[in-house]
Protein backbone atom coordinates (compact mmCIF):
# COMPACT_ATOMS: atom_id res chain seq x y z
CA UNK A 1 0.00 0.00 0.00
CA UNK A 2 1.22 3.35 -0.83
CA UNK A 3 0.87 6.36 1.33
CA UNK A 4 0.44 9.80 -0.06
CA UNK A 5 3.61 11.90 0.37
CA UNK A 6 3.61 14.17 3.40
CA UNK A 7 3.36 17.74 2.33
CA UNK A 8 3.83 20.50 4.81
CA UNK A 9 0.74 22.60 5.19
CA UNK A 10 0.67 25.61 2.89
CA UNK A 11 0.84 28.93 4.70
CA UNK A 12 -2.47 30.61 4.95
CA UNK A 13 -2.71 33.97 3.20
CA UNK A 14 -4.30 35.58 6.26
CA UNK A 15 -1.47 34.28 8.45
CA UNK A 16 1.07 35.95 6.15
CA UNK A 17 -0.72 39.29 6.26
CA UNK A 18 -0.97 39.17 10.07
CA UNK A 19 2.75 38.46 10.42
CA UNK A 20 3.67 41.21 7.95
CA UNK A 21 1.48 43.75 9.76
CA UNK A 22 2.94 42.73 13.14
CA UNK A 23 6.48 43.15 11.77
CA UNK A 24 5.76 46.62 10.36
CA UNK A 25 4.00 47.82 13.53
CA UNK A 26 6.68 46.31 15.80
CA UNK A 27 9.45 47.89 13.75
CA UNK A 28 7.72 51.27 13.89
CA UNK A 29 7.29 51.04 17.65
CA UNK A 30 10.93 50.00 18.06
CA UNK A 31 12.02 53.19 16.25
CA UNK A 32 9.99 55.58 18.45
CA UNK A 33 12.47 55.49 21.36
CA UNK A 34 15.69 56.04 19.38
CA UNK A 35 14.12 58.78 17.22
CA UNK A 36 12.84 60.61 20.33
CA UNK A 37 16.26 60.25 21.99
CA UNK A 38 18.00 61.57 18.90
CA UNK A 39 15.62 64.55 18.88
CA UNK A 40 16.50 65.38 22.48
CA UNK A 41 20.21 64.93 21.81
CA UNK A 42 20.19 67.22 18.77
CA UNK A 43 17.87 69.85 20.29
CA UNK A 44 20.69 72.23 21.33
CA UNK A 45 21.96 72.31 17.75
CA UNK A 46 18.55 73.44 16.49
CA UNK A 47 18.23 76.29 18.98
CA UNK A 48 19.27 79.81 18.18
CA UNK A 49 22.43 80.70 20.06
CA UNK A 50 21.95 83.48 22.61
CA UNK A 51 24.57 86.13 23.05
CA UNK A 52 27.21 87.50 20.76
CA UNK A 53 25.71 91.00 20.87
CA UNK A 54 26.43 93.98 23.04
CA UNK A 55 25.61 93.87 26.75
CA UNK A 56 24.93 96.75 29.11
CA UNK A 57 27.95 97.23 31.34
CA UNK A 58 27.57 100.60 33.08
CA UNK A 59 26.18 104.08 32.87
CA UNK A 60 28.27 106.95 31.60
CA UNK A 61 27.83 108.67 34.97
CA UNK A 62 29.84 105.82 36.59
CA UNK A 63 32.94 106.77 34.58
CA UNK A 64 35.16 109.56 35.90
CA UNK A 65 35.89 112.50 33.59
CA UNK A 66 39.62 112.35 34.33
CA UNK A 67 40.27 109.30 32.10
CA UNK A 68 41.04 106.88 34.93
CA UNK A 69 39.85 103.39 33.96
CA UNK A 70 37.27 101.60 36.07
CA UNK A 71 36.72 97.88 36.14
CA UNK A 72 33.18 96.57 35.59
CA UNK A 73 31.83 93.02 35.56
CA UNK A 74 30.12 91.87 32.40
CA UNK A 75 26.83 90.14 33.16
CA UNK A 76 25.00 88.37 30.38
CA UNK A 77 22.47 85.67 29.71
CA UNK A 78 24.25 82.37 29.33
CA UNK A 79 22.60 79.44 27.63
CA UNK A 80 23.96 75.94 27.43
CA UNK A 81 22.27 72.89 25.98
CA UNK A 82 19.06 73.06 28.01
CA UNK A 83 19.52 75.81 30.62
CA UNK A 84 19.23 79.57 30.39
CA UNK A 85 20.68 81.71 33.18
CA UNK A 86 20.29 85.48 33.36
CA UNK A 87 22.87 87.95 34.74
CA UNK A 88 25.73 85.48 34.92
CA UNK A 89 29.27 86.93 35.14
CA UNK A 90 31.01 86.16 31.84
CA UNK A 91 34.03 88.42 32.28
CA UNK A 92 35.05 91.96 33.07
CA UNK A 93 36.17 95.08 31.24
CA UNK A 94 38.00 98.29 31.98
CA UNK A 95 36.04 101.31 30.78
CA UNK A 96 37.74 104.65 30.32
CA UNK A 97 36.26 107.98 29.30
CA UNK A 98 38.69 109.88 27.08
CA UNK A 99 38.88 113.59 26.36
CA UNK A 100 35.97 114.50 24.15
CA UNK A 101 33.69 111.98 25.85
CA UNK A 102 34.55 108.84 23.84
CA UNK A 103 34.53 105.62 25.89
CA UNK A 104 37.00 102.80 25.33
CA UNK A 105 36.72 99.26 26.67
CA UNK A 106 39.46 96.69 27.23
CA UNK A 107 39.04 93.07 28.22
CA UNK A 108 40.72 92.49 31.61
CA UNK A 109 42.38 89.28 30.39
CA UNK A 110 46.09 89.56 29.56
CA UNK A 111 46.83 88.44 25.99
CA UNK A 112 49.89 86.49 27.18
CA UNK A 113 48.70 83.80 29.57
CA UNK A 114 45.10 84.76 30.36
CA UNK A 115 45.72 86.35 33.79
CA UNK A 116 43.59 89.29 34.89
CA UNK A 117 45.36 92.63 34.57
CA UNK A 118 45.09 95.32 37.24
CA UNK A 119 45.06 99.06 36.73
CA UNK A 120 47.83 100.71 38.75
CA UNK A 121 46.72 104.29 39.35
CA UNK A 122 50.09 105.14 40.94
CA UNK A 123 51.88 104.22 37.69
CA UNK A 124 49.08 105.14 35.29
CA UNK A 125 49.19 101.78 33.50
CA UNK A 126 47.74 98.28 33.44
CA UNK A 127 49.88 95.55 35.04
CA UNK A 128 49.74 91.80 34.56
CA UNK A 129 50.72 90.21 37.88
CA UNK A 130 51.65 86.91 36.23
CA UNK A 131 54.64 88.21 34.26
CA UNK A 132 54.87 91.91 35.21
CA UNK A 133 54.02 93.18 31.73
CA UNK A 134 52.71 96.72 31.61
CA UNK A 135 50.21 98.21 29.20
CA UNK A 136 49.56 101.90 28.48
CA UNK A 137 46.15 103.53 28.93
CA UNK A 138 45.50 102.91 25.23
CA UNK A 139 46.20 99.18 25.77
CA UNK A 140 49.56 99.04 23.97
CA UNK A 141 52.45 97.06 25.45
CA UNK A 142 54.83 99.42 27.28
CA UNK A 143 57.80 97.07 27.73
CA UNK A 144 59.19 95.72 24.46
CA UNK A 145 60.65 92.72 26.36
CA UNK A 146 57.18 91.74 27.50
CA UNK A 147 56.03 88.21 26.67
CA UNK A 148 52.59 89.60 25.78
CA UNK A 149 52.15 88.96 22.04
CA UNK A 150 49.74 91.85 21.47
CA UNK A 151 48.10 94.85 23.13
CA UNK A 152 45.14 94.49 25.47
CA UNK A 153 42.04 93.40 23.58
CA UNK A 154 39.89 96.44 22.85
CA UNK A 155 36.17 95.82 22.57
CA UNK A 156 33.56 97.79 20.59
CA UNK A 157 31.52 100.24 22.68
CA UNK A 158 28.05 101.63 21.99
CA UNK A 159 26.47 104.56 23.78
CA UNK A 160 22.72 104.12 24.07
CA UNK A 161 19.87 106.26 25.30
CA UNK A 162 20.01 107.42 28.87
CA UNK A 163 23.82 107.40 28.93
CA UNK A 164 24.18 103.62 29.00
CA UNK A 165 27.49 102.04 27.99
CA UNK A 166 27.10 98.79 26.03
CA UNK A 167 30.07 96.60 25.13
CA UNK A 168 30.30 93.81 22.56
CA UNK A 169 32.08 91.51 24.99
CA UNK A 170 34.27 88.71 23.72
CA UNK A 171 37.21 86.68 24.96
CA UNK A 172 40.23 85.98 22.80
CA UNK A 173 42.79 83.19 22.81
CA UNK A 174 45.78 84.05 24.99
CA UNK A 175 49.32 83.54 23.72
CA UNK A 176 48.49 84.29 20.07
CA UNK A 177 49.79 87.27 18.11
CA UNK A 178 46.43 87.68 16.36
CA UNK A 179 43.11 88.18 18.13
CA UNK A 180 41.44 84.82 17.73
CA UNK A 181 38.01 84.53 19.39
CA UNK A 182 37.58 81.79 21.96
Amino acid sequence: MSHPPDHPPQPDRRDFLAKAAATVIGGGLALVGPVAGLGVLLDPLRRQSAGGGAVRVASLAALPDDGVPRKFPVLATRQDAWNRSKNVPVGAVYLRREKGGAVRAFNVVCPHAGCFVDFRADKGCYLCPCHNSTFALDGKVLDQNSPAPRALDELPVEMREGGEVWVAFQNFRPGEKERLPV
